[in-house]
């Protein structure tokens, strides 16, 4: 069986051009379920280890970027205070691809259009590698955490 050539994303240029050890992997989309609960159970593996990329607008910083477990929110009031905002919130889904090149279900925390402050939360560290979207629905990066935060120039932290 001859095997499918997986179509490199930005994501996954800009970890070579860094030289950054990762895996593509490949999952089933299901366009009704984009959650990480359905990404994890797709691939076979802890939702703890697999992050969403979620874009917020603070009140004074502008835009910034969580990175969480699957199956967990962002605190609001823990990001605004982390990245040195009173309060902020999620931006609205059609924002999002004008804004970082990248559409929901498919938002990767690297290679966006701008660099925006990111912030992982500390779990991350947990794991000898995590799950984050290569930058399309249906392709994960399998990445160590240390590499992740060293490549989106990340602060670890709580954000929830």
């Amino acid at each position: 069986m001859k095997k499918e050539k997986i179509e490199k994303t930005n994501a996954a240029r800009l970890l070579d051009k860094d030289k950054i050890s990762y895996e593509l992997v490949p999952y089933e989309v299901d366009e009704n379920d984009l959650s990480c609960g359905h990404v994890a159970a797709t691939l076979g593996e802890n939702v703890e280890q697999v992050f969403k990329t979620l874009v917020l607008h603070g009140d004074r910083s502008g835009y910034f970027v969580c990175v969480v477990p699957g199956e967990h929110e962002v605190d609001l009031k823990l990001a605004a205070k982390i990245s040195g905002n009173k309060k902020c919130d999620l931006i609205p889904v059609k924002e999002l691809l004008p804004l970082t090149g990248y559409i929901r279900g498919g938002c990767s925390p690297i290679g966006m259009k701008k660099h925006f402050p990111t912030y992982i939360h500390h779990t991350c560290n947990d794991f000898p590698c995590i799950y984050v979207s290569a930058g399309v629905r249906g392709l994960q990066i399998k990445i160590s955490p240390a590499d992740l935060v060293k490549v989106s120039r990340a602060e670890v932290c709580t954000l929830f």
